[in-house]
Parts: structure tokens; sequence; C-alpha cells
């Protein structure tokens, strides 16, 4: 290939014969550790690895020995691959939050992927962050791009029950707190999820985020749900290998995946699983990156309607393995194909539409993967409110339990409404600190809201709405009370909360204004949260106002904090989303 239109990107980097000066000082240093000249010559596509496992990260742990499949699928198919590591995340234990690792790994991919000699790239991922993270690299480089997930653990077994990532940690603090384990019971039903590599086997936002990827188009076909200890699972990354040089020729970038009807399909799918209420915020990233309008009100618009197929926790009983062998995301598609609710026709990284992905993959286990006639739930998508509080906030209602539902939802002549006294909490540490303080007089017909929680106040948006009521009330088998907050919570919580409103109370949200033992209306059929109290008062409360004093621990929570966007938009920095195909243009010599 001569003419330098069809050149690969790479050899602009390793074979500009017109420049031996420069082409010798990208070639010299990479033959340190015995990769031969030929290689690097050949006009072979190089394919970039980008490593998400490490020793901190466990859930991505398993990348250490998927890319080396993948490495062997890309020389099998004639190109040379290069590893390279990425921004480590780790949901459970980075402090304060993993949401701050989001935009930081997404902007060192970006830079990566720009300025070295890629002509494709394998995006690990696993853990919440680590896909959306990828995928918005991949969006604002627009270089050929295929996502390898890691897949979740095995099932987890505690007395006899399955027993789920989070989930299991949000019973034991209940049980813990209303006297029934000591703290041995506490830490052995928590422990008892972990059994294998992977990352959380409930419908969590890790497997939400790899489900969402593979309907999006960007992973191969049933690829999202294979568990971490599976086979299938090193099978599945030599062929993502093996795929990542065959889109090098096919051009195949990830513009022409991730349409409209992509993101729609992702909407649908995710009501379908019963979803995280943290895939919002990263598919609006995706999609503000890649250039395409997704709104807040699209997730109630396009995804409410829709019915819960999948019968996994946190909405249902199983687990990320049943899952999978029911026929994960392909059997999911396949029986929403039925009735028409998704786009058919959208490209995927195969190379073939989604219908022909999964033209002959149907429900194995109908107690897991239900039909569309029989579901679990009618109308389960997320449902948008807004109000004299905010103006954006979620509601996850396929996890609206029986319980829950009657104790609020079913007051005769006001079906789906509720007006709750507030106690107000700044912070989870205030919350830790009082809950159980008997002169806030907690009792079920309370509402706990908690602020200060968003992108800016947290920093990175903690995932602390989901509070649980003081043991006094769990005791009396009280396991939810109404929660609200401007933070997110876990993907694996089964709370039915108010989360993730927009503006944040640091961001000049009336979140800021509330004050305990004021009234809050709920009107799910009206979609509002109404502050009861005037305009009036609101606006002497706004002039009274003193904002709590930010402090920034580190460098980055300070450039975080100064470019952060919302949740309802994403949580981008919205400078960022200017930059679009940035791996289209080669980038200027370092000497």
């Amino acid at each position: 290939m001569t003419d330098s239109s069809k050149r690969l990107r790479s050899e602009q980097w390793f074979n500009i014969p017109d420049d031996p000066g420069m082409t010798a000082i990208y070639v010299e240093r990479y033959l340190n550790y015995g990769v031969t000249r030929d290689e690097l010559q050949s006009g072979k596509p190089i394919i970039g690895i980008a490593q998400t496992g490490s020793d901190i990260a466990p859930c991505n742990r398993i990348h250490l020995q998927t890319v080396e499949r993948a490495k062997d699928g890309i020389r099998a198919a004639g190109g040379v691959p290069f590893v390279f590591p990425v921004h480590p995340i780790q949901e459970s234990c980075r402090r304060p939050t993993a949401a701050l690792d989001r935009n930081l790994s997404y902007l060192g991919l970006v830079e990566i992927i720009h300025g070295y000699p890629f002509d494709a790239v394998i995006l690990t991922a696993g853990c919440d962050k680590t896909t959306p993270a990828g995928l918005m690299a991949a969006a604002t480089t627009n270089l050929p791009a295929i996502v390898l997930s890691g897949g979740p653990m095995l099932d987890g077994w505690y007395e006899g029950k399955l027993t789920g990532s989070g989930m299991a940690t949000w019973e034991a603090r209940r049980q813990l707190a209303a006297g029934q384990i000591d703290y041995q019971g506490f830490m052995d039903l928590v422990c008892s999820t972990t059994t294998s590599p992977g990352h959380c086997n409930t419908m969590g936002t890790a497997l939400t985020m790899n489900c969402l990827a593979e309907v999006l188009g960007m992973s191969l076909p049933g690829s999202a749900s294979i568990p971490a200890a599976y086979r299938e699972r090193m099978q599945s990354a030599y062929e993502t290998g093996q795929r990542a040089v065959e889109i090098v020729h096919e051009n195949l970038t990830p513009d022409r995946i991730l349409t409209r009807q992509a993101f729609e399909n992702a909407i649908v799918l995710n009501t379908a699983i019963g979803g995280s209420t943290n895939a919002p915020p990263h598919l609006a990233a995706i999609a503000r990156h890649v250039g395409v309008e997704l709104n807040i009100k699209d997730w109630e618009d396009i995804g409410y309607d829709i019915p819960l197929l999948v019968n996994c926790q946190p909405a249902g009983d199983f687990l990320g393995e049943g899952f999978h062998r029911a026929g994960g995301v392909p059997a999911v598609v396949n029986e929403l194909m039925t009735t028409g609710k998704i786009h058919t026709d959208a490209l995927t990284i195969s190379g073939k539409s989604l219908s022909e992905n999964v033209a002959d993959k149907t429900t194995l286990d109908t107690n897991v993967i239900r039909s569309y006639e029989a579901p679990l739930m009618q109308q389960a998508g997320f449902l948008v409110l807004s109000g004299n509080l905010f103006d954006s906030a979620l509601m996850k209602t396929c996890v609206i339990s029986e319980d829950f539902r009657e104790r609020y939802l079913s007051r005769p002549g006001s079906e789906n409404c509720f007006e709750s006294r507030v106690v107000v909490f700044d912070g989870p540490e205030d919350y830790h600190a009082r809950i159980e303080d008997p002169a806030l007089k907690i009792d079920e017909s309370c509402l706990l809201a908690i602020r200060g929680c968003g992108p800016i106040g947290y920093p990175g948006s903690g995932e602390v709405v989901n509070m649980q009521p003081p043991a006094t009330l769990l005791q009396k088998g009280i396991k939810q009370l109404p929660t609200m907050g401007d933070g997110r919570q876990s993907g694996t919580s089964a709370s039915p909360s108010l989360l993730n409103a927009s503006p944040e109370s640091a961001a000049g949200g009336n979140l800021a204004l509330l004050q305990t033992d004021d009234t809050v209306r709920v009107d799910l059929n009206e979609r509002t949260v109404t502050l009861m109290v005037s305009d009036n008062e609101l606006t002497e409360r706004r002039q009274n106002y003193e904002p709590p004093e930010i402090t920034n621990e580190t460098p980055w929570q300070e450039i975080y904090r100064g470019c952060v966007g919302q949740l309802a938009t994403g949580g981008c920095f919205d400078f960022a989303t200017n930059y679009q195909k940035v791996a289209e243009r080669v980038p200027r010599h370092n000497h």
C-alpha cells in the first residue's frame, strides 16, 4: 500500500521511507525487549490492548489472563499486539468514590490512543466505570475499537440460598442492625458472594454496562455475560483479538456503530434486564462524546413501558451465571425483536446487524429470562421526576417491592402518590452518625434525604442514596423507607430511591434548601417531587443560604470539580465533548 491515504495509521510512525530519522526514533526502542523491525514495518495492523486489570482492581484482574488470549487472536489474524496500562478503577475500595476515576481513565485513554501508533484498540471492561470510560474514549478518538468484557463471578451461596454481590451487603447490614447476626455472621454472609474471578454477579452496574456494550454493538454477540471462570471467556478473548484486526481492514469505526438507534436499543434492553440507575449518566456521556443527542427524558419515553424480562437480583432471584446459561443478551434481544421493540438493523462490531447476531438465540430457561407476554413486571423502566427541588431525578420502578407499594403508593384515591416528613442528612457521615438518634423521630412515614453527594459535592457522586432505616424500624420488619438525594446508589441495590438529582446541591440545586421536618409530596403519576413550601419561603431560604466549604484533598479533585457537569448530562467534562474523531488526525512528530 503505497498511497499514504490507504496506509495504516501505525505506518505513520513505523514506516516513513522519506523520513528515516523519525522512523528510526519510533522503531528503535521497541526492539529492546525482543520486538523485531520486521514486525513493526511489515504493514500488519498494530492493535492496542487497554489493560484495566491489576491487583488493586480485582473485578478486572481476569484480564491479566484474557489479554494473553486476545494477543494470540491478534497474531493469528495477522496483527501485532501491544498491551498498555489504564488508570485503575476499583468500585468497592476506591475512596471517596470510583466515579472520580471514570473521567480520569477516559482522559488517559484518549491521550494514549491519540498519541501512539495504534490501528485499533481492544478495551478491556468489567467493573462499573471501566466499560463507560473505554467507550467514551472510543467515541472521542473514533479509532476502530472493540470491548472485551471480563465477566461476572460465579453464583454465590450462603446457607442454601443464592447470595449476590452488593445485595448480600445490604441484607447483612439490615440483619446486623436488627440484631439477627453478629460481626462474624455479617462477614460470612457478605464474603459468600465472592466465589471466583470476575465482577459483581448481580445485575448491578458492572453486568448492566457490559450488557449495554453488547447491545450497543461494541462487543461480540453473547460475550457480555460469560462468567469470568468459564472457558468460553478465554475463547471469547481470542475471538475478540481476531476481530480487532479485521475491523481495521473494514474501517469499522465507533461512529458507525454508536448511533441514535444503538442508544435507544440500550435503553430498551436496560429496562428488560432490570439494569442499573448508573446506566443513564454513563450512556449520556458516551453519546455526548460521539455526538449523539440523548436526553435524560429518553429513559422514560423509550424505556418505561418495556417489561422486566430478566429474573436477576436485585430485581429478581437469580444471578449472572444463571442469566448467561439462560441465553444472556442475545436471548433477551431476540425476545424484544418479536414485538418490534428494538432496532434490528443496527450495525454491530461483528460486521453484522443486531438481528443477524441473535437470529437463532432463544431463551433456554424461562424462569430466568421470561417471554414478553409473561414478564416479571409490566412497565418496568425508569421514571424521570422533576419539581421545585431539582430539574430531574430517577426512580427505578422494577425494584418497587410489594411492601413498599402497599405502604406508600396504595392510598385509596391517591395511588402512586405519597407525602412524607423529611429527615435531611448532609452526606453519608452525617447519616451514619445520626440515623439512630431518637430525637429525629424517624418512623415509617418519613423520607430520608441526603445531599452534598453529587459530582461536585462528594466529589464524583457517591453511591449513598439507598439509606436503610434505623434499627428500631428494621426490628419491626420495615426494611425500606423512601430515600432521595443528589448522589447515586449501587446498581446492586433494590431500593426505589429518588436519585441522581440534578442540579445537585453543590451546584445550586434546591436540595441545599431542604430542611428536616419539611413535607415533600411525590407523585409518580405526574412525575413530580414537590417541596410543600411557598415560593416566597424558598426565595428567603436561598437569600439566607450559606454554602458549605468545599475542600479538595488532591489536585485531581480540584480539576474534577472545576470541570465536571451534572449527572443528568452524563457527569462529563463538558469541554471534552467538543473533541471528536481525534485519532483521525495523526499528531505532530515528537522530535
